[in-house]
């Protein structure tokens, strides 16, 4: 069996380059470093490193054990941390994961009703554009967007929290400021702000309704978020269409009409691991979401 701690100076010295730096990192001597690299060789009866001026360079072999390394550190982390609970008299952990529209509107009411309601349990939060391919790497509660037709894995159930129209975004001095709405159409023709991740649900979403509407957007700049794209759009870069959700702090300047003919929709899920799905704080957390999405509808 593999000496985890080994596996800790292993990876400290693959990602500071040299014995000096990783036993300077890890607060060791460098005497105390290299012996366990050079354990861990032994152990493993592999070369994990080879010699570069006054530096060290992993080979093949040792970035692939690096790459594992990181699989089991991070689970070892993970079970020191339920245990630091366990010690600390909390009562468990709950993971939710939400989109970053979601987060910034939503997440604060959840956070605060569950930290009043269930001091000892521990939340751990993480950013997801997308559902995890690995059901072991799923939250406990998920925010997510889904596609039509979509159904969860085996072991989760989805439900449906709000459909998020999508509206333009454009200068108050733009053409269509002030009309009530416009066609998709419409746009074509105009210049388009990107404001998704090439692969990301809710650019899908967007990209059907335009083919449906009987043409592609041609993005002149692409950004990776609503942010920015909101700032570009402020900045008379072009239009952006993007879900209401992600419309909540619009610059002054700037004004959104509701697309039409088709409107393409998003649909909010939350997506609840069945084991965890009958605790309280999953179902507080449930319950919350309901609400605040009730108020966006």
């Amino acid at each position: 069996m593999l000496d985890t701690q080994r596996l800790r100076v292993f990876r400290s010295v693959v990602a500071s380059g040299t014995v000096a730096a990783a036993a300077d990192n890890l607060g060791y001597t460098p005497s105390a470093v290299s012996q366990h690299i050079t354990a861990l060789a032994r152990e493993t009866g592999l070369n994990l490193f080879e010699r570069v001026g006054r530096g060290l360079r992993p080979t093949a072999a040792g970035l692939a054990l690096a790459d594992q390394a990181d699989a089991v550190l991070a689970r070892l982390g993970e079970a020191e941390a339920v245990v630091a609970d366990l010690r600390a008299g909390r009562t468990g952990t709950v993971s939710l994961g939400y989109f970053a529209s979601a987060g910034s509107a939503w997440l604060p009411h959840v956070v605060t009703r569950l930290t009043g309601e269930f001091p000892d349990v521990r939340l751990d939060l993480s950013l997801l554009e997308y559902l995890p391919d690995d059901p072991a790497h799923r939250p406990d509660l998920q925010v997510a967007v889904a596609r039509p037709g979509w159904t969860p894995r085996p072991g989760f159930t989805a439900h449906h929290l709000l459909d998020d129209p999508y509206v333009a975004v454009v200068p108050r001095t733009h053409r269509l400021a002030g009309v009530a709405e416009v066609e998709l159409a419409e746009l074509a023709g105009e210049q388009w702000v990107d404001n998704d991740a090439a692969q990301g649900a809710c650019r899908a979403v967007l990209l059907e309704a335009c083919t449906a509407a009987g043409f592609a957007p041609s993005f002149h700049v692409e950004a990776a978020d609503y942010p920015t794209a909101i700032a570009f759009v402020d900045a008379g870069i072009g239009l952006t269409v993007l879900p209401v959700l992600g419309t909540r702090a619009l610059p002054a300047g700037l004004c959104t009409v509701r697309v039409v003919r088709p409107t393409p929709v998003r649909s909010i899920m939350a997506v609840l691991r069945d084991a965890a799905a009958h605790t309280p704080p999953v179902r507080a957390a449930l319950e919350t979401l309901r609400g605040v999405a009730a108020t966006c509808a």
